[in-house]
């Protein structure tokens, strides 16, 4: 409450929720948001009511799956799996590969696997109309379980959702379709997405581009360009607003609004990449934890 609450009033355009997991198998560690019962939904619309009551700014969730990196430690718990005294559950993915070793395998989804949580990510987008969000993200980056369809590194299957750029984005494709069917068509609705995997052989940022033309095709509004998270091998090229050229190709290459993000803490850099084209809206995180009146 006071969390979401403070950045409400902070003076900010727009606050996004953290990743609010769409079943509780898909939440990162157990105690992660999440919107996928009842409870989820009335817990969720007290806070939002409460931005509302205090702050002006426009209030958006990002809906999100997990995937293989799910059941978790907290972060200051050192992030690994949950060992088998610790209450681990199953987790699913694109494929039956762990995300690095040590980690717990997950169960390749089957067709049944793929319908239910489609559904799950529908059902949390009309409890998001609700509750009244003015936007939704779906969460398709930073080897999350979109991120795992997407990535070869993390996707081996062989049918019709493995092996080429078509296949691999054809689930998040199609849950991205289904959840936009549902959202009103006057609420934006975006996506996040890893524009590279940040390791030889991985997802990168030309597929990036494609898939946003795809996606835009469906009735995508935007596009929020991070990177990385889906292998442990990954070489990040850290540093001030690294990944800000990703939002300008997709901006530029796809004929999308982008959204950049990544170590921007300067004001003046943020004005600067909106008004030089490089993205249409910056987004922040440390920079407000740091400083909630940041804006």
């Amino acid at each position: 409450l006071m969390h979401l609450g403070q950045f409400a009033i902070s003076g900010v355009g727009l606050v996004i929720t953290e990743a609010a997991a769409v079943e509780a198998r898909g939440r990162i560690t157990r105690d992660c948001l999440g919107l996928w019962n009842d409870d989820n939904e009335a817990a969720l619309d007290r806070v939002i009511a409460f931005c509302r009551q205090h702050g002006g700014a426009k209030l958006g969730i990002q809906l999100a799956h997990a995937g293989r990196k799910a059941s978790t430690r907290k972060p200051w718990e050192g992030r690994n799996s949950l060992a088998e005294h610790e209450g681990p559950w199953e987790t699913v993915s694109s494929s039956a590969n762990p995300h690095t070793h040590g980690w717990h395998t997950p169960k390749s989804m089957d067709a049944g696997e793929l319908a239910t949580v489609k559904q799950a990510f529908v059902d949390a987008a009309l409890r998001s109309e609700r509750i009244g969000f003015d936007l939704i993200e779906v969460h398709g980056a930073h080897g999350y379980l979109l991120h795992e369809f997407l990535s070869p590194v993390a996707n081996t299957r062989t049918d019709a959702y493995g092996g080429g750029l078509e296949n691999r984005m054809r689930y998040p494709l199609e849950v991205f379709a289904a959840m936009r069917e549902v959202w009103p068509e006057s609420k934006p609705m975006g996506l996040r997405v890893s524009t590279t995997d940040w390791i030889a052989g991985g997802w990168h940022p030309e597929e990036a581009v494609e898939f946003a033309r795809h996606l835009k095709a469906l009735g995508c509004d935007y596009i929020c360009a991070s990177s990385g998270g889906v292998s442990e091998e990954q070489k990040i090229e850290l540093g001030e607003g690294y990944q800000v050229r990703f939002a300008e190709q997709i901006r530029r290459d796809a004929d999308m609004m982008t959204m950049a993000v990544g170590m921007i803490y300067d004001p003046h850099h943020a004005e600067r990449i909106v008004t030089t084209g490089q993205a249409d809206m910056v987004a922040l995180a440390r920079g407000l934890l740091f400083d909630p009146h940041w804006a």
